[in-house]
């Protein structure tokens, strides 16, 4: 049976302390469930669960937000909720959990989401200290470390990792400009609902930057090292949200899928060097969907560091396909909101392959203490 995508849309991403800081995630995230059932038509009755990755659960994104945010959002309490913490990969689990209700006919509609409010609720201050029996087998460093791990062992030079993000802000700013993020954005009401303000574009691609304003950064995790602020994710602030349905509910309810989940793949890797799983997660998706990567014709792979998109590239043997991946920017320029990525990234692979006539795409991400998750989807 299969999960079909409905309809994919996310908020604009906001900089650290910029536009989105002034709203809640869970109100932030409401808007965007709200946006998704009125461009679709849908009774929000209608909906069964709603999937949440967040990262950082505590404080205004704890007490379960993902049953948080369709209460406040003003949905029937029938509508149940859950969050979901696979780290980075955490919206991409949502996807997958989603995705694996609807086609074992567990459930017919269901939403998943992902929202990260990194303004307002700190990176890590849910965690605590680390149990000494796993620091006994594994050295565990910052992720900043295991790119700077990555950059050294796959021989990766400071100028590639500067000239890799140049270029993501360079398509970030074009897909801006030609308007290709229109069809999978909405807007965000910053006040009340009466006399507030839009906001619709996203502010983390940054205009200004250039290759000697790059290469003037710092490192940020070595004094000597490669990885600096410039060739690494933005931390921001965004929600996204994906209507999944069965066969059944698509009919009963007149809507028109999009796309629909084929496969999808996780890795487990070293947690110390924690960010090279892509290309067996990727590997394992595609070949649960009978594919290989000549039938792929966008290819999403989270930038949480140029050096991990770079190591992908090379492992995957696709460093002649630059054109296929991230063709509209991704983390470096467009920000990773931690528990919305996932989400963000099926909603531009859709609207990418949609612009392309294209069929089949794949959406990557590496995640914390070394695993990887893949979805490939078909657009329909």
């Amino acid at each position: 049976m299969d999960a079909l995508i409905i309809d994919a849309v996310r908020s604009p991403i906001g900089r650290k302390n910029g536009t989105l800081a002034k709203i809640r995630g869970d109100e932030l995230a409401a808007q965007v469930l709200n946006a998704l059932v009125a461009r679709n038509n849908v009774d929000p009755a209608e909906i069964e669960d709603v999937q949440l990755g967040c990262v950082t659960q505590i404080g205004e994104q704890g007490w379960n937000v993902g049953r948080m945010v369709p209460l406040v959002a003003g949905w029937p309490e029938t509508v149940c909720g859950t969050s979901v913490d696979r780290q980075c990969g955490s919206s991409m689990q949502t996807n997958f959990n989603a995705a694996t209700a609807v086609s074992s006919g567990q459930l017919d509609l269901v939403v998943s989401a992902g929202v990260e409010m990194m303004s307002r609720v700190a990176m890590g201050s849910n965690g605590g200290d680390l149990s000494d029996r796993l620091l006994d087998r594994w050295e565990i460093v910052p992720q900043g470390m295991s790119a700077e791990v990555i950059a050294e062992e796959w021989s990766f030079a400071r100028e590639e990792l500067d000239a890799f993000s140049l270029e993501s802000h360079r398509r970030a700013i074009a897909a801006i400009d030609a308007g290709r993020f229109e069809d999978e954005i909405v807007p965000v009401e910053l006040t009340n609902p009466h006399v507030g303000v839009l906001f619709a574009v996203d502010e983390t691609p940054r205009r200004d930057t250039s290759a000697e304003a790059l290469a003037a950064l710092k490192p940020a995790f070595l004094a000597d090292g490669r990885v600096t602020a410039g060739n690494s994710s933005q931390i921001c602030d965004g929600a996204a949200a994906l209507l999944i349905a069965s066969e059944a509910a698509a009919s009963r309810l007149g809507l028109t899928p999009r796309a629909r989940f084929v496969a999808f793949g996780l890795a487990g890797v070293d947690p110390h060097r924690m960010l090279h799983g892509n290309p067996e997660a990727c590997a394992k998706a595609l070949g649960r969907a009978g594919l290989t990567w000549d039938d792929v014709s966008v290819i999403e792979v989270n930038e949480a560091f140029a050096s991990v998109v770079l190591q992908f590239a090379r492992d995957a043997r696709l460093e002649d396909r630059w054109d296929d991946i991230n063709p509209n920017g991704g983390g470096i320029s467009l920000g990773h909101p931690l528990g919305a990525t996932g989400a963000r990234m099926t909603a531009t692979l859709i609207n990418e392959l949609e612009r392309r006539d294209a069929r089949y795409g794949i959406a990557s991400m590496c995640i914390g203490f070394g695993m990887a998750l893949a979805g490939v989807v078909e657009r329909l």
